[in-house]
């Protein structure tokens, strides 16, 4: 191989990859907190957002304007001042357009800038036109009179102003989000003469506290209006702190029967809601709704409709639910954390971000103020020169015509300063008549009285607050406006209960042998006689309410809980259960439980265990289900069969062998999971082959029906005096030709054993 160059790394610095890694990380961190996340408390403006209405303002783009095209002004834009992408420097300016995201837009959009159900539709830049708000000038009228600083460009072949001059605290009028390196901002839109009239009192009085301030700042006020029902106490804590959250709810209203909801809570679709009310329509889960619909227009921005089932329904109940389940109300996050005078980003509370922003307007104001007054001493200091030579006009004249530089002529002869000597040099032939004495003699005496009220007010501090509040109070009475969003305290919304919503009819829960499930309404369906699918057959029912949770039980002894209005119509075949639940792995279902909390039934194994348990001990939330009854290996479980109330009741067993025994079901512990207590004697030894084949409990008056195949042979109660025994006995032999039992029903009006 030939010989590989030596590498030289003289000159080159040299330092550990985590030293680098670290420094890296953290400027571009820092880089995307104060350059593109959170906005600056002086204009409330990100970067990006600031450099839109600079380059708007530099296309002549004024609210008095023509629009022009958008993409002219995005390409301006990226190009001299933003070199990032077109399409997200577009869509920030889209979003200073929308009226339902900007409590004050600063862009007038003409086209297609997205609608409230979908704000991201808008058209594509070289569709729309742009200009200016008459708001924004209250971003820019100060621009060109010497009031921010400026700084070069990216490619530094032009400046940009580092802040705009805003006449009004925009951060908290039209409120931004953001999210940074380990730093997000969420500042909620207010209203202007609310946020005037707390700046104002701030500047009365200093050491006002926040709670007081909040009694002018009552909470945030949303372009999209609706109600903030967060309790004033929150409200003010949160302003206090500068962190925490309010809640927004939607305003509706009642005409010829139905709920129309007039005002939508911040950034939420009116299309959204339609789709979370129509999947509980769909899903059964709302039938106290007949139907929703969107009428919404040019006329009336907010109109979706919804159709109550009756004029029964409760209003304020159905809305409460749609409160509680939808996005009719929602809850906002607040972080007031901006990027302060010192450069540096916090979390502000109201008091600290007002103080910053009137220290920011003070200083612009101030700026302002010498920058005129340096403006008017230099005209009075040319005006001085021009009057020395009205006075002396033949002279001038003179030395104009004889001298070859009369510059220097006229500057010894009558002490004039370069200035005042290039002015009178500069001046025309026409303006040489007495008539211009006059005039600079009056120009004189107006900007001598505007110098000394310029100077009056930069000397003292109390003319400089006055100014700062007149033009607040000025500006509040052009742009101001009624609040929109009304604070209503109310109470948190609760979802109605999903039984309370599903009507109470009786209902005939259906298993099928390979686990699928359906429900029948009423109670007189003969579950043998539906259909099924090919190789499946009918194996447990159980007849309760629609309101009930029907409770399966696997052959691993685990119990899972299905609502039993959820199940499909038994005019189909059912769906499976191992769509809604998780068994174990090779596990079949048994047989299934249905009726009240309270209700008893009887569990068993083919081993001859068994214990009486509460329904409700059955239940669970949870898609593995819960293991209840313990199942010897090699053993099967049997159907449950329900306890009735009644006294007396027998506990009928059957083994496959065709013995019975019948015993006081009370004999027969109450557990709440486990293997229970011996129900049945089989023969010990593992070549018996003897299991127990069906347990059922059968009431005084009832009968029991005994099943082998499609045949059935009635038992009345008092017949089973012969079959009696104690528990744990093997029993008497059932008669020739029902040896072979598969099941055991109790004959009941109300309960029945699930085979």
């Amino acid at each position: 191989m030939p010989n590989q160059p030596t590498l030289n790394f003289d000159g080159i610095e040299r330092q550990p990859l985590k030293t680098f890694t670290e420094k890296a990380y953290l400027d571009y961190s820092m880089y995307v907190i104060l350059d593109r996340a959170l906005p600056h408390v002086g204009d409330g403006l990100k970067p990006v957002q600031r450099r839109i209405v600079y380059a708007m303002s530099e296309l002549g783009l004024s609210a008095s304007s023509k629009p022009k095209k958008s993409a002219r002004t995005i390409g301006d834009v990226i190009g001299k001042f933003h070199p990032h992408g077109d399409s997200a420097c577009y869509e920030a300016m889209v979003l200073m357009a929308q009226p339902f995201s900007y409590r004050y837009p600063l862009v007038d959009g003409q086209g297609n800038f997205g609608s409230p159900d979908d704000p991201k539709s808008f058209a594509a830049m070289r569709y729309t036109e742009s200009k200016l708000t008459k708001y924004a000038a209250l971003l820019l009228s100060e621009l060109g009179q010497g009031t921010v600083e400026w700084s070069p460009n990216f490619d530094g072949t032009m400046d940009e102003p580092v802040l705009l001059p805003a006449r009004v605290p925009n951060l908290l009028l039209n409120g931004t989000t953001g999210i940074a390196v380990g730093m997000a901002t969420d500042i909620p839109p207010h209203n202007l003469r609310e946020v005037v009239t707390a700046c104002i009192r701030l500047l009365d009085e200093p050491d006002v506290s926040v709670r007081e301030l909040c009694r002018h700042v009552q909470g945030p006020d949303l372009p999209t209006g609706a109600e903030i029902v967060t309790p004033r106490s929150e409200l003010k804590q949160m302003y206090e702190t500068g962190n925490g959250s309010y809640r927004a709810r939607a305003v509706y209203e009642q005409e010829d029967g139905e709920i129309i909801i007039t005002q939508l809570p911040y950034l939420v679709s009116g299309a959204r809601i339609q789709e979370q009310v129509a999947a509980q329509i769909h899903a059964k889960k709302l039938p106290l709704v007949a139907d929703i619909r969107d009428e919404s227009d040019h006329e009336f921005p907010t109109r979706i409709v919804i159709t109550p089932r009756s004029n029964r329904v409760d209003v304020e109940q159905l809305m409460a639910h749609l409160f509680a389940t939808t996005d009719l109300e929602r809850s906002y996050r607040v972080n007031l954390n901006v990027i302060g005078l010192d450069g540096r980003p916090r979390v502000m509370d109201l008091k600290s971000m007002l103080v910053e922003w009137l220290t920011f307007r003070t200083e612009t104001v101030t700026r302002r103020l010498n920058w005129r007054l340096a403006k008017v001493e230099a005209r009075l200091h040319v005006l001085d020169g021009l009057l020395i030579a009205y006075l002396n006009l033949d002279e001038v004249i003179r030395i104009i015509r004889t001298e070859e530089e009369p510059k220097p002529a006229l500057i010894a002869r009558f002490g004039l300063s370069e200035i005042q000597a290039e002015a009178i040099l500069e001046t025309k032939l026409r303006h040489l008549a007495r008539l211009e004495e006059m005039k600079i003699r009056g120009e004189q005496g107006e900007l001598a009285a505007e110098r000394d009220e310029l100077s009056g007010i930069l000397q003292s501090k109390a003319k400089l607050k006055k100014l700062v509040k007149d033009e607040l109070q000025a500006a509040a009475e052009e742009f101001g406006d009624k609040r929109r969003t009304k604070i209503v305290e109310r109470s948190a919304a609760q979802a109605i209960d999903e039984t309370e919503l599903v009507t109470v009819e009786p209902v005939t829960v259906v298993l099928s042998a390979r686990g699928w499930a359906r429900a029948a309404k009423g109670h007189d369906i003969d579950p043998r006689t539906l259909g099924y699918k090919t190789g499946d057959e009918f194996r447990a029912s159980a007849r309760g309410r629609s309101t009930q949770q029907a409770v399966f039980l696997d052959s691993t002894g685990r119990t899972y809980c299905v609502q039993a209005h959820t199940l499909p119509s038994a005019r189909g075949q059912g769906e499976p259960l191992s769509g809604r639940i998780d068994p174990p792995d090779g596990a079949t279902f048994a047989g299934v439980m249905i009726g009240d909390p309270s209700d008893r039934w009887v569990l068993a194994s083919e081993a001859g265990y068994g214990f009486v348990v509460k329904l409700e001990e059955l239940y669970s939330r949870n898609r593995a289900g819960k293991a209840v009854l313990n199942v010897p290996e090699g053993s099967g479980v049997l159907i449950p069969a329900p306890v009735p109330e009644a006294a007396g009741a027998l506990l009928c067993a059957v083994s496959n062998e065709g013995k019975m025994l019948a015993f006081p079901v009370g004999d027969l512990p109450e557990l709440a999971k486990g293997k229970g207590n011996k129900i049945f004697g089989l023969p010990s030894g593992k070549g018996s082959g003897e299991i127990l084949a069906a347990v059922a409990v059968v009431a005084p008056g009832q009968n029991l029906l005994v099943w082998s195949a499609d045949r059935k042979m009635t038992l009345k109660f008092a017949e089973l005096k012969e079959y009696r025994g104690e528990r744990a006995q093997r029993g008497a032999v059932l008669p020739r030709g029902w040896r072979k039992v598969e099941r055991l029903e109790a004959e009941a009006l109300v309960a029945t054993a699930q085979g």
